[in-house]
């Protein structure tokens, strides 16, 4: 039924007129997308979303990675993905787990096959990469949630079994064939409650490079095995564009990304596009050499008014991506609380190159010790930070390192233990 409307309509842009597609979690992958006869997916319209269409996603949780097939035309004709008005839309990258069997005590253990993960699995994804610390031991993307809020990754299985910490641990292990995980669960049976894993690496994140003028809006996003995103690497997020031009993002509530929420840089690693062991400043002679990186392909983001928590490195981040972009009225709160593992790019809002970038109205609190407020790193320039408040802030409130300006700061109000360094 796809197919056959995709070829009705053309593959060319020019021969087909915008068209308003609905998913509901009654609807069927083959159906028409109308509201009479919506989609079961959210994946399933963005195979076949042209610029100009709307895609509205009615009540329910969605288990699902959305990759969009293909971007708008323009600020006009731009591809829409919103939640319904007043429907409660929830997208996550885990799936519930149930059949727990007791080990001893509080802990509880499943065995789950490789295949269930496809060919993605969190319990195997070692978190590492440029600046990243581990504290001499391994991190996995991986993560195990009990009626939403996540247990701590431990550092051995002995961890598990003896209890130790004062936040209830989790442990995995994976082979050929399968994975197991250890999870203390106290005082409760997580069969009888909401148990669920992180599966997919992301939420709503395309696979290809370059799909421009996206809206995503209303939705609640949560639980991502996001990779550590230094500027040097492929810089993935629980949402993301992964390097284009004009998306919106707002209105939405995002949480509990092991690393990154939104995502507004590199789209490819050092690996992909220069080789190992090349520095930022080859990156940067890189991207503009291949005219990768220029005002009329990349950035002119507009991010607003979303709710961000839960993020391990950091709410809002990337290199490059996000020039000529505006950052307004987000919440961004509880970063890199857990601090189990360390590095130099945590942050409540944390970019480089932020070139013509308006940071502005955000409250920004509750990080860790490492994660400084709003940080702008290497090479801003004509940036704006106005009007924001942040408070509670473990390291810097208001962090500019190595720009070469001008950086206009005004009427913000930064509490912190310390307020401003540069």
């Amino acid at each position: 039924m796809i197919d056959d409307q995709m070829e009705a309509r053309g593959l060319k842009e020019e021969s087909f007129n915008p068209t308003s597609y609905h998913v509901s979690k009654d609807g069927a992958d083959n159906a028409s997308g109308s509201e009479a006869a919506p989609f079961r997916s959210i994946s399933a319209a963005a195979r076949i979303a042209h610029p100009g269409d709307v895609v509205t996603v009615h009540e329910g949780v969605y288990r699902e990675r959305v990759s969009p097939a293909r971007g708008g035309d323009s600020d006009d004709l731009r591809i829409t993905y919103q939640a319904a008005p007043g429907e409660e839309v929830v997208i996550k990258g885990s799936e519930a787990i149930s059949g727990w069997q007791k080990l001893q005590g509080d802990v509880w253990t499943v065995t789950i096959e490789n295949g269930f993960f496809g060919e993605f699995n969190p319990y195997s994804d070692r978190i590492d990469g440029h600046w990243f610390e581990d504290n001499d031991r391994e991190h996995h993307t991986g993560a195990v949630y009990l009626n939403g809020d996540w247990l701590d990754e431990a550092a051995s299985r002995e961890d598990v079994l003896e209890s130790k910490g004062d936040h209830p641990f989790w442990f995995g292990e994976v082979d050929d064939t399968s994975t197991t995980l250890l999870a203390q669960f106290p005082g409760v049976d997580p069969n009888e409650e909401l148990v669920e894993i992180n599966v997919r690496q992301t939420v709503f994140y395309p696979q290809e490079m370059g799909l421009n003028y996206i809206t995503v809006r209303g939705f609640t996003m949560r639980h991502a095995a996001t990779p550590w995103a230094p500027p040097t690497q492929r810089q993935m997020g629980l949402v993301g564009p992964n390097w284009s031009k004009g998306w919106i993002i707002e209105d939405n509530i995002i949480s509990h990304s092991m690393c990154v929420g939104i995502s507004l840089g590199l789209g490819a690693t050092f690996k992909e596009v220069i080789g190992s062991g090349v520095g930022t400043i080859e990156l940067y002679h890189y991207l503009l050499d291949k005219d990768m990186w220029t005002k009329e392909k990349i950035g002119h983001h507009i991010v607003r008014n979303n709710r961000i928590s839960h993020c391990e490195q950091a709410g809002i981040a990337g290199n490059c991506g996000a020039v000529f972009s505006l950052i307004e009225g987000n919440e961004v709160s509880d970063i890199h609380l857990r601090m189990r593992f360390a590095g130099m790019e945590q942050g409540g809002i944390k970019l480089h190159a932020a070139i013509d970038v308006v940071v502005r109205g955000n409250c920004v609190y509750r990080t860790g010790h490492r994660a400084r407020g709003i940080w702008l790193d290497w090479m801003a320039q004509g940036g704006q930070i106005l009007d924001n408040l942040i408070y509670d802030t473990r390291a810097p409130a208001l962090y500019l390192e190595v720009n070469h300006g001008p950086i206009l700061v005004a009427n913000n109000i930064a509490i912190g233990h310390v307020a401003l360094c540069n």
